[in-house]
């Protein structure tokens, strides 16, 4: 089965518009003078172009090179600038308190339940006090829900789709409530689409880590 940095050669999975949500988070991210964004499991670079276009200091973290190179050719392009690092989402390579925001989407609930709170650590790590994170977690009303080898419960190993053989986590809105529980949740929407008969069904959740100095 192909890898996701085989499948970056492939211009079908070179996505180029960015998620609707995504576009409707810039006008918070102004309104709270967000400055520095991570996009974190950035791919081919669509989120990482656009919000550099959009006016922000843009970090993009993948573990596929194509992807990165993908987005590096862009960039270049356009003649816009941004830092691209190679890594696990798990061990995101900043200091504490680094970003003002951080995105995700389609890509944190590629892991078993442990490595996702383990993502969620490194997010509430790097974002500062006050900070948001727009991030994407596949709903159990999808149509691949179940498919595949379930290595523990609601986390299987796919078999159908470009990206069967990895890790898919399933989630409700219980467990995101308990994932995000050091987090105030500001907003969860529920996204869906039928794709030749099948729904494909995610939530987008938008979380704030607390600024405890302003609790006091």
């Amino acid at each position: 089965m192909p890898t996701w940095n085989e499948l970056f050669t492939q211009k079908e999975f070179r996505w180029e518009e960015p998620h609707a949500a995504v576009v409707a988070c810039v006008p918070l991210l102004r309104a709270r003078h967000a400055r520095r964004v991570l996009d974190l499991g950035s791919g081919a670079g669509r989120h990482v172009v656009y919000l550099v276009r959009e006016g922000f200091e843009v970090h993009g973290l993948d573990a596929a090179e194509n992807g990165l190179a993908h987005t590096r050719a862009w960039l270049a392009r356009e003649q816009l600038a941004a830092e691209l690092k190679q890594g696990d989402i798990a061990h995101i390579p900043y200091p504490d308190q680094f970003f003002d925001a951080v995105i995700s989407i389609f890509v944190i609930y590629h892991k078993t339940l442990a490595g996702l709170q383990e993502v969620v650590g490194e997010i509430e790590r790097v974002l500062k006090p006050g900070g948001v994170a727009l991030l994407s977690l596949q709903s159990k009303r999808g149509y691949r829900y179940r498919y595949g080898e379930e290595i523990e419960p609601d986390t299987f190993i796919t078999s159908i789709g470009a990206d069967a053989g990895v890790p898919h986590h399933y989630s409700d809105l219980a467990e995101i409530e308990k994932l995000f529980a050091r987090f105030a949740i500001r907003r969860i929407e529920l996204e869906e689409q039928i794709e030749k008969g099948n729904r494909h069904s995610h939530y987008q959740v938008l979380i704030e880590k607390e600024n405890k100095e302003e609790k006091r």
